[in-house]
C-alpha cells in the first residue's frame, strides 16, 4: 500500500484538486490525503465546481495542518508550491504551480487537466516502484 499526500499553502486550491483527482483514479493500493502549512478555513468552492464538473465530490473534505504526525504517514509528498516547510519523511516530489484562489472555474479546468495528467503519471510510476 502507497500513502501519497498533496501539501499547499492553504489546503484550499491546488492540494484538493490533486487529491480528489488522484483519489477518483488510484485502486485500492493507494491512500491519498492532502494538508496545508497554513490551511484555509474551507476548500475553494471553485474548485470543488471544477472537481464536479469531471464527476469528482470532494464537497465533504476540509483544509488540514500539515503535521509531523500526518507526514509519516507518507511515502510520497507531492508539494504543489516550491519553497514549503516540509517535514523530511518519505520521497518528495515538487510540482510548481499557480495559486488558483483567486480563479474563476473556466480558468481552473486547464489547472485541473494538468495537475489530472500529472496525478496519472505519478499513480503510474507509484504503482511501478517496488
Amino acid at each position: 500500500m502507497t500513502t501519497i499526500l498533496f501539501v499547499c499553502v492553504h489546503n484550499a486550491g491546488r492540494s484538493q484538486l490533486a487529491a480528489g483527482l488522484a483519489a477518483a483514479r488510484a485502486g485500492s493500493d493507494v491512500t491519498v490525503i492532502s494538508a496545508g502549512t497554513d490551511p484555509d478555513a474551507a476548500v475553494s468552492a471553485t474548485v470543488l465546481a471544477s472537481l464536479a464538473e469531471v464527476g469528482i465530490d470532494s464537497s465533504s473534505e476540509v483544509p488540514r495542518l500539515l503535521t509531523a504526525d500526518l507526514a509519516v504517514q507518507a511515502d510520497v509528498i507531492v508539494a504543489l508550491k516550491p519553497g514549503l516547510d516540509l517535514p523530511t519523511h518519505g520521497r518528495i516530489v515538487v510540482w510548481p504551480l499557480p495559486d488558483p484562489a483567486t480563479w474563476d472555474v473556466d480558468g481552473i479546468r486547464p489547472l485541473r487537466d494538468h495537475i489530472n495528467d500529472m496525478v496519472v503519471d505519478l499513480l503510474e510510476r507509484e504503482r511501478a516502484v517496488p
